[in-house]
């Protein structure tokens, strides 16, 4: 059985998900719900050398939500699948990690994101990093593929976390580390909330209530190692930091390792 209870339209849901990322990709200095670029990424704890290595512009529009890197443990030639990879940021951070013998895969739905990121790699000379159109619940690689799998932010968008988690841990190695940093809720939600497409969308509405989500990653064959709160991350919106009150809507980071 699955804890996630939420029901939303997906097809409205996955619409409006890949707008704003988009617009993520396209129009980094507009105005959005979360805050985004290197001030968020150096405030989160992400070291200003490992950003200097990167482009600049995969920088610009970064929106994720906490740092795991350290978690993570990257060592070189390892391989790296990074779920939701965006326009790229933490999979380039992930290659500068393995060097150029380790190989970084990104995958990701929204066609804007991925396509930026990929033209960033080519122009930026990082050939150990590829990037493909897919789903986070449906990872296109066979069982055992990675040392490590990372995601920033992304998974409280998914209608359904308990497939992420399973697929997360199917494509790790024995021993693989499942890092990431994600939006949990202390108290859960109320239907009026996570059943609504446009919450979903700002990070919101698909927060799953933290016990329920370390449940889901438990049952897909990960041990939880190490969680923590991201207090730095600061919600913008009025209804974000309204249910940051009222829910305990928080950015929490973790390391889970395939048993």
């Amino acid at each position: 059985m699955t804890t996630t209870t939420q029901t939303v339209d997906r097809t409205d849901l996955e619409a409006k998900v890949k707008e704003v990322y988009q617009q993520v990709a396209q129009d980094p200095f507009g105005e959005f719900h979360f805050a985004m670029g290197r001030s968020l990424a150096e405030q989160l704890g992400y070291s200003p050398a490992d950003l200097d290595r990167i482009p600049p512009q995969a920088v610009d529009s970064f929106a994720g939500v906490g740092f795991h890197f350290d978690l993570a443990a990257i060592a070189l030639a390892e391989s790296v699948l990074d779920l939701g990879s965006g326009s790229g940021m933490d999979s380039f951070i992930a290659a500068v990690k393995t060097g150029e013998k380790g190989r970084v895969h990104g995958l990701d739905m929204t066609d804007a994101q991925r396509e930026k990121a990929e033209s960033l790699a080519v122009a930026a000379g990082f050939e150990q990093v590829t990037y493909h159109k897919g789903y986070i619940e449906q990872i296109p690689f066979p069982d055992g593929s990675f040392d490590v799998v990372i995601s920033n932010g992304v998974i409280n968008l998914s209608a359904d976390k308990p497939s992420v988690f399973r697929e997360a841990a199917r494509v790790l190695k024995p021993g693989g580390r499942f890092a990431l940093s994600d939006i949990v809720t202390e108290k859960p939600l109320p239907g009026s909330v996570s059943c609504n497409a446009s919450l979903w969308a700002a990070c919101i509405g698909g927060a799953l209530q933290q016990d329920d989500y370390f449940v889901d990653i438990r049952n897909a064959g990960l041990r939880i190692e190490m969680v923590r709160d991201n207090s730095q991350y600061v919600f913008l919106s009025d209804n974000a930091r309204s249910a940051a009150l009222k829910y305990g809507v928080k950015s929490v980071s973790l390391v889970a390792v395939k048993t």
